[in-house]
This record gives structure tokens, C-alpha cells and sequence, in this order.
């Protein structure tokens, strides 16, 4: 074996370097988490929170890139750990935001934002603490933090200082919103059921997907016409009305008397197969939260999507009732996707939601130039 043989057969066998990660996987697949784990090539390390994990990662593409990436709520990179118990720590609050801005500060943030490790925790403790940190730290930053920006306002793909909190310690990292997949500390904005205009649980599910969606691309136009498939009872309609998004809800059941004549809302009581929308319908986007075979909805989506402008948006849930395993799981989303690129459709983004049970959030774009078609499509090339 010569020298150059012999140093990449050495290279084969040195182990890899491993990159301390948090991330989070929701408690819908708490099951599935060692399968998880383990396609995302990492160990774990420790649970912490309700639904968090600390892992050493061999390969950081996979969390962006692999079967296992879809089932990551939110991830960060642990530039900064101290394991400890903060109720019992005198000075916890002074003593983490001096260490804070000493290993943060000139590294060109665009904001500071702290969250909680278990946000279902009932004495507000950590809350309360979340805020205060995130207080004391923006003080020591002074002149720095008066270009940070507010949580939603962040661009996406510029730095961040996201720190977690908990009985388990503070854990930090600097990131991009939307590769931790989220623009607030540990995924999603919380999103209150009990508004006067809702109607159902789906009506938090959209508004919380228009909440994520500017991580990848705009939201619809203020104004913009919604095209929602299987609209009962009428949750979905009801949020996006509230936004000032005019809607037109097709369903074979009535939608909730409170919706009745709605100012912005078209229902059409039919049974969305047979739905014909003219010829000079158009619509910014269409949304489809249908229950049944994944299929035989998509099937829908695909036909009715020639009505979309160029570029128009589709939010679809892929429901995952009755399938179970993590294999099954993920043949699932890929027979999804090529069934969407078959009908022209470009994916943009997939998450799993806090209001998501067992089902993914998928954005998806209409090709602009082409119809769509039905035929032998395309896989995900490795990618999700």
C-alpha cells in the first residue's frame, strides 16, 4: 500500500467530528425518536423539556436534508451550555447575561430572543425568566441592540442568538430563522383558540402556517383570494376572513352559522370532485386541510391548482392517521411529493406544527409557465 492509500484508508476509520446540536421533535412522535435520531446520523445525549433533545451530530446536512428532517420541529447549534438549576442558582439571570453578551456580543446579530424548554410548565417560573434574561442581556448589549430587530421581523437568513431555558440549564446558539426552522425560540408563534372568531382548532393551525411561512417566501397579498378545499366547519376560513383575505370555501356540509354572511367569504355547497371554478377564476392561494386518502386529496389540489397565479401558493396537510411506523411514515411523504411535482406543483417548505397531531404542514408553489398534469413524476432526490 503506497503512502496515499495508506492515509485515506486511515481517514476512513477516524471518527468523524461531532457537532453538539439542540433539537426538537414534537410529542406526536415521541415513539418514532430513536429512528429519528438515528437517521439524522447523531447519538443522543439527553432529553431535556417536554419535547427537546440534546444529540451529537456527524453530519449536520441531515438536518436539513434527509427522511428524518421533516419530523425536526426546531434545531440549533449549542454554542453555549451551562448545565445547571437555575432556581437554585443565586445571580442566575446576571451572571448568564454577562456570560452572554461576553461570548455574543460583535458577532453581528440581528436579535436576542430566549425561550422555555417546557412551555406546558403551570407556575410561570421559567416564563418569567425567559423574559427577564432576555431583558438584562439586550441592557448589556446597548448600543448593538438598537438595530435588533423584533421577533417576526427578523430577515431569515441572517444570524441570530436563540437561547433556551429550563430546569435542565441555559443552551444557546447563534442561527438563521430559517435554519432553526422557526422565527421564535424553540419553532412557532403560540397561537390563542379562545380569539372571538374561532371556530375550530384549524383555524390556529393556518394562522400559525402564515406565521412560518416568511421564513421561505412571502405570504399572500393583503386582499388576496384563498381557494380552501373541504372548508367545514369553517375554522380556516374563519382566520383567514379575519385577516381581510377573501375567501371561497367549497364543501359539501355547511359551514358554522357564524360564518353567515360573511363579509369577503363565497361558499359553494358542493362536493369538491365535482367543484368547476370558471375559466377566469384566479386565485393567490388554495388550501386544503381535507380529511381521507392523501391521494385522492392531492388529486384535487393538482386539478385545481391551474386556477392558482403563477407562483401561487398551496398549504396542504398530509395527514398520517393509521400510518404508523417511521418507514411508513416516510413512504408516505415521498409518494406525496411525487404526486405534487408530477402535477407541476414545487415544494417549499415542510414542517410539523404545534397545532399538527399526526400530520405535515407542506408549501407548495405552482410552476410558473406549465399546466398541471397527472403522470410518472419525480422523487425528492434524497432531499426531506
Amino acid at each position: 500500500m503506497n503512502k496515499e492509500d495508506a492515509e485515506k484508508a486511515a481517514s476512513l476509520t477516524e471518527p468523524k467530528e461531532e457537532f453538539p446540536w439542540l433539537i426538537r421533535i414534537s410529542r406526536h412522535f415521541e415513539a418514532l425518536s430513536s429512528e429519528i435520531i438515528e437517521g439524522l446520523e447523531s447519538t443522543l445525549v439527553k432529553r431535556l423539556g417536554e419535547e427537546y433533545a440534546l444529540i451529537k451530530c456527524r453530519n449536520t446536512g441531515r438536518l436539513v436534508a434527509s427522511d428524518a428532517a421533516h419530523f425536526v420541529r426546531w434545531n440549533l447549534p449549542m454554542d453555549h451550555a451551562w448545565p445547571c438549576n437555575p432556581q437554585k442558582m443565586e445571580g442566575f439571570i446576571e451572571k448568564a447575561a454577562q456570560t452572554l453578551h461576553e461570548k455574543f456580543s460583535g458577532k453581528g446579530l440581528q436579535g436576542v430572543f430566549v425561550g422555555i424548554l417546557d412551555p406546558s410548565a403551570r407556575d410561570g417560573y421559567y416564563k418569567a425568566l425567559a423574559t427577564n434574561l432576555r431583558g438584562r442581556t439586550l441592557q448589556l448589549f446597548e448600543d448593538e441592540a438598537k438595530g435588533f430587530r423584533a421577533v417576526e421581523e427578523q430577515d431569515a437568513n441572517k444570524p441570530s442568538l436563540f437561547c433556551m431555558v429550563g430546569k435542565e440549564g441555559l443552551f444557546c446558539g447563534v442561527q438563521s430563522p430559517r435554519d432553526s426552522n422557526g422565527f421564535y425560540p424553540g419553532g412557532t408563534k403560540f397561537i390563542s383558540q379562545n380569539a372571538p372568531h374561532t371556530i375550530s382548532r384549524a383555524g390556529a393551525k393556518i394562522a400559525e402556517a402564515l406565521h412560518y411561512l416568511p421564513l421561505h417566501r412571502p405570504v399572500p397579498p393583503d386582499g388576496g383570494h384563498w381557494l380552501e378545499l373541504g372548508a367545514c366547519p369553517g375554522g380556516m376560513s374563519s382566520e383567514l376572513l379575519e385577516r381581510g383575505y377573501e375567501v371561497t370555501a367549497i364543501d359539501r356540509a355547511p359551514l358554522d352559522e357564524r360564518l353567515d354572511k360573511h363579509r369577503g367569504l363565497h361558499f359553494i355547497k358542493a362536493d369538491v370532485a365535482v367543484f368547476e371554478p370558471s375559466a377566469r377564476a384566479s386565485f393567490d392561494a388554495l388550501l386544503c386541510d381535507m380529511n381521507g386518502e392523501t391521494r385522492v386529496a392531492l388529486t384535487q389540489v393538482i386539478r385545481l391548482s391551474k386556477n392558482l397565479k403563477p407562483g401561487g401558493l398551496v398549504v396542504f396537510t398530509l395527514k398520517t392517521a393509521g400510518v404508523e411506523s417511521y418507514a411508513e411514515i416516510n413512504g408516505h411523504f415521498k409518494a406525496a411529493f411525487d404526486q405534487a411535482v408530477t402535477g407541476w406543483l414545487k415544494l417549499v417548505a415542510v414542517t410539523h406544527l404545534t397545532y399538527n397531531r399526526n400530520e405535515f404542514t407542506m408549501f407548495f408553489e405552482r410552476r410558473e409557465g406549465v399546466e398541471p398534469r397527472q403522470g410518472k413524476g419525480q422523487g425528492p432526490g434524497g432531499h426531506w
